[in-house]
């Protein structure tokens, strides 16, 4: 069985004291990939460094945060931007629009999002989403984006079954990650309408761990909680979920 995380922070500073712990961890939990998703600018050196201790296993993607979108983001874009020129990446991200933290700079934000969009259509790469209380102000911009080319992940999704539907047509795949074990999450529905081949894996560590892990600090090696969650909602095998969602994984981040 091969498991991907396709969204995990593991070059955070919750991870400075157990990191390479933690990686072996995730190996011996047969978590084969894992994609990073970038911040800031002030996390790119930490998030190159783990991608070149582990090449193969853990993959940087390039981004800006929607919640770190501030006066200086035209700036930080620009430092952002220039690593395209340096480098392949599997990726962008982690883009997107969050609307629950601060409301502030919401305008930047969009611009920001737009932007990565094009970075996503111009290097012909996914791009990793999130949607924090603004999955339909998102998908305008998504779908007002896209050509046809625009793929990626609308990550940690935890909408309804018709914004499922949406997201899927609009041409993304849904990340599922530790809320889908939550005993109030609200995704059983949205598990049950959507098939498979729609899905990835995502643990967002050091966020939102998996019962029985929940309050505690998330990472790689709980995936297969949030696979095995997968195939009792669906009444399906944990081996099909592992091998569904590590082929669309696989698959998009080519």
């Amino acid at each position: 069985m091969k498991l991907i995380d396709t969204h995990a922070h593991i070059f955070a500073p919750e991870f400075a004291e157990d990191q390479e712990d933690m990686v072996l961890r995730a190996k011996q939990a047969q978590v084969e990939q894992i994609f990073m998703p970038n911040i800031d600018n002030t996390s790119i050196e930490a998030m190159l460094a783990l991608e070149e201790k582990h090449p193969g296993m853990c993959h940087a993607l390039m981004g800006l945060h929607p919640c770190y979108v501030k006066e200086d983001y035209q700036q930080v874009l620009y430092e952002i931007e220039s690593w395209f020129h340096k480098r392949t990446f599997k990726g962008i991200g982690e883009a997107g629009l969050d609307l629950y933290w601060d409301k502030t700079f919401f305008a930047q934000q969009q611009e920001v999002l737009r932007t990565q969009c094009q970075w996503a259509k111009q290097y012909q790469i996914p791009i990793v989403l999130h949607t924090r209380d603004a999955f339909k102000e998102t998908l305008d911009i998504v779908q007002q984006q896209q050509d046809g080319s625009l793929t990626g992940i609308f990550h940690c999704f935890s909408g309804t079954v018709e914004e499922a539907h949406l997201a899927i047509e609009a041409g993304f795949l849904l990340g599922i990650g530790g809320v889908a074990t939550f005993k109030n999450g609200g995704l059983e529905p949205v598990l049950q309408a959507v098939d498979l081949k729609h899905l990835v894996l995502e643990t967002d560590s050091p966020y939102l761990a998996p019962v029985p892990y929940r309050g505690k600090r998330n990472e790689p090696s709980y995936l297969p909680k949030i696979a095995q969650r997968i195939a009792e909602i669906k009444s399906i095998s944990l081996e099909e979920v592992a091998l569904a969602t590590t082929t669309n994984a696989t698959q998009l981040f080519a």
